[in-house]
């Protein structure tokens, strides 16, 4: 009966640290899977940051190359009325 009692309680103690285990092993690969896709996530918005910059710096160049060539349009201006009166 003692026999009957010890095995009725070790099994399911063996098979709970076995299932245990496997949830463990479980775990670890949908972690690493998260990661992974944290990854790729982080990466897509870098991406995104990057071109949104490039435009804005793509944008700001524009307005100060017009803006510099306008000033040596009336530089020149200026230098044109004194010159020829």
């Amino acid at each position: 009966m003692f026999r009957l009692l010890i095995a009725s309680i070790t099994l399911p103690a063996i098979l709970t640290i076995g299932m245990a285990s496997l949830i463990a092993q479980t775990t670890a690969k949908e972690d690493l899977k998260d990661a992974k896709e944290d990854v790729k996530e982080a990466g897509k918005a870098t991406g995104k940051a990057a071109k949104k910059t490039g435009k804005a710096v793509k944008k700001t160049t524009k307005k100060v190359v017009n803006k510099a060539a306008e000033k040596t349009e009336d530089g020149a201006d200026a230098v044109r009325r004194k010159t020829n009166p």
